[in-house]
């Protein structure tokens, strides 16, 4: 997993959300608590590190809660997103007030705890689908409202690869879209007049009979619901390549390897961003 080539979000996508975290955990006094107890003057080097073995995502949030804070506050980053660590590594240096330090901790605590979370998760199933076959790892839109783009990020940072990031940038037609329409062909039809000629469309189908459908009217991708390693299997090779082949449903850590060595090009799973475990991340003073 390079972490050379894991590009950072633009600031101007991240600090709207940090913004919005600080002004909650603030609320309408103020951090009265450390106001009280810290004198102004005082200043403290701390740092953050990690109390586990994870993958980091999400340092742009941090660091972007303690500037917003105090933009005169020293951070630094010693550990990017991508790299991982073990129990000890130390993530983020800061120096500088140290009301601000502890004002900002938690928000910056949240978000680098929940990223780092999720690429670690990520980075359990690219690990362990490696071996098997050529398939990447990609999210879902099951992600935490407000915090997309800095999940699928840390997807990224953890290996993996996006699926779609939004309904606007790409046709998924759905077994509901498929009921209401009548049928897999004229839900493909009617897509396919509507999109726009740099649009993909991507069909779920629960089984070959569906496959065979899409098949027959042309398709960019398919998604293989549910299915068991040898349905999968039977339909990479109807599909022989003609489109690319995402497996879903209910695939973890445990089931990932079976999954890939099915051929599938793509394996989606939405745990990963709905559902991963924190990484046990603490500031501490230096």
């Amino acid at each position: 997993m390079p972490e050379t080539t894991l590009l950072p979000l633009p600031r101007i996508l991240v600090e709207p959300v940090v913004r919005a975290a600080l002004l909650e955990d603030l609320g309408r006094a103020g951090d009265i608590t450390t106001d009280a107890i810290v004198p102004p003057s005082e200043r403290m080097e701390a740092v953050i590190a990690s109390r586990q073995d994870g993958v980091i995502a999400g340092t742009d949030a941090a660091v972007i809660a303690f500037e917003l804070i105090d933009p005169s506050l020293n951070v630094t980053v010693e550990r990017p997103d991508g790299a991982r660590v073990a129990p000890g590594d130390v993530v983020i240096r800061l120096s500088g007030p140290a009301r601000a330090v502890l004002t900002a901790e938690r928000v910056a605590l949240n978000l680098l705890c929940r990223l780092s979370g999720v690429a670690t998760a990520t980075a359990s199933l690219v690990e362990a689908a490696r071996p098997h076959g050529k398939a990447s790892i990609v999210c879902t839109r099951k992600t935490t409202p407000g915090l997309r783009a800095l999940e699928k990020h840390a997807v990224r940072a953890g290996g993996g690869s996006n699926h779609r990031f939004g309904l606007d940038d790409a046709v998924l037609i759905k077994d509901n879209h498929v009921a209401v329409a009548g049928g897999i062909v004229p839900a493909i039809e009617r897509a396919r007049a509507r999109a726009g000629h740099l649009v993909k469309i991507e069909v779920e189908v629960d089984t070959l009979a569906q496959l065979e459908q899409a098949l027959s009217v042309g398709i960019d991708a398919v998604l293989l619901d549910n299915m068991n390693p040898e349905t999968l299997r039977q339909a990479v090779g109807m599909v022989d390549g003609r489109a690319l082949t995402e497996a879903s449903g209910r695939i973890n850590r445990d089931t990932v390897g079976a999954v890939a060595a099915s051929g599938v090009d793509l394996i989606s799973v939405g745990w990963i961003t709905h559902s991963a475990a924190i990484i046990d991340l603490g500031l501490d003073a230096a």
